[in-house]
């Protein structure tokens, strides 16, 4: 299997990308940091992946894209599958006191996306078989005042992506939109702990197990979907009344 991970020095992308290792899959990673790229292939290789490629792009460039996704399908000989899983979480006190701050935010976990998604959904299109995920968040499913800007842009992904399945389900191509929980990650570093924080390792298994099975709308842990929709079925009088 041929595999693009986009954001491959992530935690998570790095999870999934050991598990298709393990099955001996050719793997193009992705991601801005050369260092962090070439110890995570490194430790790729170890693990059994056929082989490993690396290219370093600066994802908010959308200028970037075509040839990232160029270069996969010349490296690999093909793509089969990709995920996309970069992002930053940011600062919501202080972006909400900064238009420029918001919007950067937003070209990052949602803009980027968008232009990458709708490249590769041309491409899969054509190919007529294959497995496109993107890393969201149940932070998208409802405006909460903590972290709206965050996730709005998840929100946005949701959509879009949500547009992108239902287009290339009649080629026979599976979209998988992804929504992880709290994670144990550097992302979430400066957040406090609790029972609700799965390891990177368990979300990763759950994506490409997703990926493997073309699946649709993935809430992981399980019991966040259970979570989102008490939180998305709240009353509006009440909801806003919290501290969420």
């Amino acid at each position: 299997m041929k595999v693009m991970i986009i954001g491959a020095t992530s935690a998570i992308a790095h999870e999934v990308s050991r598990c298709f290792a393990a099955d001996n899959a050719a793997l193009f990673l992705v991601a801005r940091n050369a260092e962090k790229l070439a110890a995570a292939a490194d430790d790729l290789k170890v693990l059994g992946a056929s082989q490993v490629e690396t290219y370093c792009a600066d994802l908010a460039d959308l200028s970037t894209h075509g040839a990232l996704i160029e270069a996969g399908k010349t490296a690999l000989g093909g793509i089969d599958a990709v995920l996309i899983a970069h992002g930053v979480l940011g600062d919501q006190q202080a972006a909400q006191q900064s238009v420029e701050a918001t919007l950067e935010l937003f070209h990052v976990n949602a803009v980027s996306y968008i232009s990458l998604l709708t490249l590769l959904a041309n491409h899969f299109e054509a190919q007529k078989q294959g497995s496109l995920a993107v890393i969201g968040s149940v932070a998208g499913d409802r405006g909460r005042g903590s972290n709206y800007i965050y996730g709005a842009a998840k929100g946005a992904v949701a959509l879009f992506t949500g547009g992108v399945r239902n287009r290339l389900a009649k080629v026979g191509v599976a979209v998988v939109t992804v929504k992880p929980g709290f994670v144990d990650t550097p992302m979430t570093a400066g957040m406090k702990k609790n029972l609700l924080f799965a390891k990177p390792a368990q979300v990763g298994k759950r994506i490409y197990a997703a990926m493997l099975k073309g699946e649709d709308i993935v809430y992981t842990p399980p019991f966040w979907m259970l979570i989102m929709f008490i939180i998305r079925n709240i009353p509006e009088r009440i909801f806003k009344k919290l501290k969420l």
